[in-house]
């Protein structure tokens, strides 16, 4: 189908994504930050799943998501397929009011989903909604030469058969507006994603792109002033357990890993593109050549082989296979950190036991950065899966997520897993920063300044330069405003409160890939008088038992302690001894702070960073 989405939307749809679009106005009008870091993501967490809150600390430490970028949900760890009606109502617009409240804030590009949130959304509720509200969008009645009984077909039955009704969680994310409307013609047409990157006149000059989510697109994937908006979305892991293939505590600390330490290293390994007869092969395989001819152009190995998969290459940098079953060891070939690799088939998203086919997992068992499938039967559709060109945008220096997105038509059904942030191919900034040094006391009005070098030449126009176009200035993860290159930025510190806070400094390339590095570095600030202790009483702890702190802030009228930007204890007075929980915190490396609370903003009082890692349970 390929039908607009409506306009008629309900006052609260247009009110929510109103809200939404807050962050357009929130910076310059006449900037467009593109380019996904880590303070575009916000990292969404099951706070009723262990596996949920330890993936996403240990993702969290080794990409370096601000605190504030954290956001904790509820929901059922055994609940892995749910209804759309449910994913709207419970994960879908709490995490989009969210994002409106950080309106003052990094702006967020990407929502990445940690464990235990639901991998399939059933969409038949919609359709049903949409086939009685708007029959005229249906196919008409077939036409036979059948018995007047044999002729009756109900409206639900002309639905098109290709558009199977499960979707994936991060592919509803993306296209959020449409699922917001309870359009599913928008959101499964197989045309929808407007970032496709395509070889028509219209993106003759924008071959690849760094992606903002403010950007709008217009139908030819041309940015307009009033077009379509897209919400960069993957899944960091599924965890496999009785009821669910997936990937073990160990494989997805090694992705993770992994593919955290490929970024910028230009890899030497090569892409490979594998050729068979099987349709899931021949679907896609008719633009390999021109793919592989244009990634050698930019000097990275790319190959086609002909088989099941690659065999005995030890340098697999990225895979694209098409066929059912597979066991990658058999192969005899190593995938290397940062890898992206795929396999079209109808069932590698399915992530039940009893799924059938190779699941997506195996890549990432055997080190993929990331890999995808579709969560149902797709129809041996190229437009449901990435193109080839996925890995091209990848060699130019896009991250995993960006290069996903900009190669498939109509993502509503594709689960990607892995990490988003990935970028071997990244001319990464590096940033250095004149000012006080890290964790200075700071007084009163500051003048500091960013320098970036880069490492590599930069890309040819459009797409790169290898110099900045702005920096980003970033307190605690909210962001304060840019600086062009060589011009000071000034930070008035008694406008916060006193204490440890987190200066982060964003280079962002000239270009249209917009590659972005940074600095972090530690400020204590002292204005308003006061000072707040806490000291560590149980340095090493697993997880059931409990951490205890001792807290000393004299004039506080109460003491917390805050993981992320939720208060996990607290208690009333200025001095105290605070209990935590660890089931709330989950297993792994985790930043706490002691707050000192005061009558206002000002008179807070924020402790140094206290970094624990909470073993695991038994």
């Amino acid at each position: 189908m390929e039908v607009a989405i409506n306009r008629e939307m309900s006052l609260f749809v247009r009110t929510l994504i109103g809200l939404v679009l807050l962050l357009a106005g929130s910076f310059e009008p006449e900037v467009l930050q593109a380019g996904l870091g880590p303070e575009n993501v916000l990292l969404v967490v099951n706070e009723k799943s262990a596996a949920s809150l330890t993936v996403a600390n240990h993702y969290q430490a080794l990409r370096q998501i601000p605190s504030e970028n954290v956001f904790y949900l509820s929901w059922d760890p055994k609940e892995q397929i749910t209804d759309i009606d449910r994913f709207r109502e419970k994960i879908l617009i709490p995490i989009l009011q969210e994002i409106a409240k950080r309106a003052v804030t990094a702006q967020i590009d990407c929502v990445l989903y940690s464990a235990d949130f639901p991998w399939g959304i059933e969409l038949a509720k919609d359709i049903e909604r949409l086939i009685e509200e708007h029959p005229e969008l249906l196919p008409p009645p077939k036409r036979t030469e059948a018995s007047a009984e044999e002729e009756k077909e109900s409206p639900g039955d002309r639905w098109p058969r290709v558009l199977t009704r499960r979707g994936s969680i991060n592919g509803l994310t993306y296209l959020y507006p449409g699922v917001l409307a309870r359009r599913p013609d928008y959101y499964m047409s197989l045309r929808v994603n407007q970032y496709m990157r395509r070889a028509i006149p219209e993106q003759k000059d924008v071959p690849t792109l760094g992606f903002s989510s403010r950007y709008q697109f217009g139908p030819h994937g041309e940015i307009v002033p009033n077009g379509e908006r897209h919400l960069l979305s993957m899944v960091l892991a599924v965890v496999a357990d009785d009821d669910t293939r997936g990937n073990t505590w160990e494989e997805i600390l090694e992705y993770l890993s992994r593919s955290a330490a490929a970024d910028g290293t230009f890899p030497p390994g090569t892409i490979y593109f594998v050729q068979n007869g099987d349709i899931r092969s021949r679907t896609r395989d008719p633009a390999y050549f021109e793919v592989v001819e244009a990634i050698r152009a930019h000097g990275v190995r790319a190959a086609i082989v002909h088989g099941v998969m690659p065999m005995n290459k030890p340098d697999c940098q990225g895979v694209m296979m098409g066929t059912a079953e597979f066991d990658w060891k058999d192969s005899g070939s190593t995938i290397l950190p940062g890898a992206i690799c795929d396999h079209l088939t109808s069932l590698g998203g399915v992530m039940t036991r009893s799924g059938g086919q190779t699941c997506l997992a195996e890549f990432l068992r055997h080190g993929a950065a990331a890999a995808s499938g579709t969560v149902t039967e797709p129809f041996a559709i190229a437009e449901k899966f990435p193109m080839p060109t996925i890995h091209l945008h990848y060699v130019r220096g896009c991250t995993a997520a960006e290069a996903f997105y900009q190669s498939v038509y109509g993502p509503y059904q594709l689960l990607i897993v892995g990490d988003p942030l990935c970028r071997p191919w990244a001319n990464i900034p590096q940033v250095s920063l004149k000012g006080p040094a890290d964790w200075e006391t700071v007084r009163g009005v500051v003048t500091l300044q960013a320098e970036a070098r880069f490492p590599r030449g930069g890309l040819p126009a459009p797409l790169g330069g290898g110099q900045v176009d702005h920096f980003e200035w970033y307190l605690d993860g909210k962001r304060l405003g840019q600086s062009s290159p060589g011009e000071p930025f000034v930070l008035n510190t008694a406008a916060w409160d006193d204490g440890y806070h987190e200066l982060r400094v964003v280079a962002v390339e000239t270009g249209l890939i917009a590659t972005r590095g940074c600095v972090i570095q530690g400020i204590v600030t002292c204005n308003h008088g006061g000072q707040i202790t806490a000291r560590l009483l149980t340095p090493s702890v697993k997880l059931g038992e409990k951490i205890l702190i001792d807290v000393d802030c004299p004039k506080a009228l109460a003491v917390a302690i805050r993981h992320n930007n939720r208060v996990v204890a607290r208690a009333i007075g200025g001095c105290a001894q605070l209990t935590i929980n660890t089931y709330e915190l989950g297993s792994g490396p985790v930043r706490l702070h002691a707050v000192g609370l005061g009558k206002g903003l000002d008179s807070n009082k924020i402790s140094r960073p206290i970094d624990i890692v909470i073993g695991r349970e038994g």
